[in-house]
């Protein structure tokens, strides 16, 4: 059998690559001519390599200052919100300034590795030490990106209601009825349940009224659903038919007012400029295919004899309303139940007790 001794090279690669004890040792051995020579041509190449590093770092920063032009418009036209925007530009510079430094420390010809390392070993730190703020700080991000309320809706989460004054990055306000600001992390935002009351533009309101036994369950019934019909605020049948309603008469009401300006024409691009193409006329959103097979849904307001109680006969009376009216008609129509009622024969309950004495 023959065997093959493979020489270990490792000893002669440590050997060949030269200490800087050696370097000196050699440049003390070189004719002065040369060294002069040696040094000559390496100035020249660090000038030019340090032209070339302040060229790409003009040029570079030129480029970035375009680009968060160009997003900062994209991100007006779009409506994107406030703070998403300049957290988004704010990222896009600094990611992009740091890949541009990196790349003129490698062209002046210093090791960059060594720099990403520490950047990297840097950026597991301080993820480490922040985990619950990043956490909020994502939360903010996905709140802001898929929306699920806005300033202004009046939401309940985490134990608070109130109406939302500021979304932003780590956390959002929320104004309550009492005029309290209660700030809530962005993080359980996120991930829990958030009750928003604003985001639909109707909503039903339930009342209970309790009649006396031996009533007219009927007679009570008729004049509750007269209370409800002489409020233009409740809807009467259809949801689609109050919106047309409204809509007339906010036309009616801005009649008078000056016409809008009309929309200034698109511009068109620079494929349009060059080649002459029309700038296409934008086409209207169609209905979705459910909204044409879905028939409307009776909204009519209603009234069911709901339980019958201990001292009461409770009716349970719905009736839907748009949500910015949902309070004012709430409290309205428990005013005009409790002072109409009674002139229709019906009499309100309340708990007794008989105590006999012997």
């Amino acid at each position: 059998m023959i065997r093959l001794q493979i020489p270990d090279i490792a000893p002669a690669l440590a050997d060949s690559v030269p200490t800087p004890s050696q370097e000196m040792e050699v440049l003390r051995s070189l004719p002065f001519d040369e060294l002069m020579t040696r040094l000559v041509n390496s100035m020249v190449t660090f000038a030019i390599n340090l032209a070339i590093a302040i060229v790409v770092f003009y040029i570079g920063r030129l480029i970035i200052n375009k680009l968060y032009r160009f997003l900062s418009g994209v991100f007006v036209k779009r409506k994107l919100d406030r703070s998403l925007t300049t957290f988004v530009l704010s990222m896009v510079r600094i990611v992009l300034y740091f890949i541009l430094i990196v790349t003129v420390i490698g062209i002046l010809g210093i090791e960059t590795s060594s720099f990403i390392a520490i950047f990297a070993s840097a950026g597991v730190a301080i993820g480490m030490a922040l985990s619950g703020t990043l956490q909020n700080f994502a939360g903010g991000v996905l709140i802001l990106l898929l929306k699920p309320y806005k300033i202004g809706d009046y939401i309940e989460a985490q134990g608070y209601a109130g109406t939302v004054s500021e979304i932003q990055i780590f956390h959002t306000i929320i104004c309550t009825g009492d005029n309290k600001s209660i700030i809530i992390p962005n993080g359980g935002l996120s991930t829990g349940s958030v009750n928003n009351w604003s985001r639909e533009d109707y909503r039903r309101i339930d009342w209970t009224v309790g009649i006396s036994y031996g009533d007219n369950v009927e007679a009570a019934r008729a004049k509750i659903l007269e209370i409800f019909a002489s409020d233009d605020r409740i809807v009467k049948k259809f949801i689609e038919d109050d919106r047309k309603r409204r809509a007339a008469e906010e036309l009616v009401a801005h009649a008078g007012d000056e016409p809008a300006a009309p929309e200034p024409e698109k511009k068109r691009g620079f494929f349009g400029r060059m080649f002459g193409a029309k700038v296409k006329p934008s086409i209207p959103d169609l209905p979705s295919e459910k909204a044409i097979i879905s028939a409307p849904v009776d909204r009519s307001p209603r009234v069911w004899v709901a339980e019958l109680a201990a001292s009461s006969v409770d009716l349970k009376c719905t009736a839907w309303v748009s949500t910015p009216d949902y309070w004012a008609v709430f409290y309205g129509i428990n005013e005009r139940i409790y002072n109409e009622l009674p002139q229709a024969g019906i009499s309100f309950p309340f708990p007794q007790l008989d105590v006999h004495t012997s």
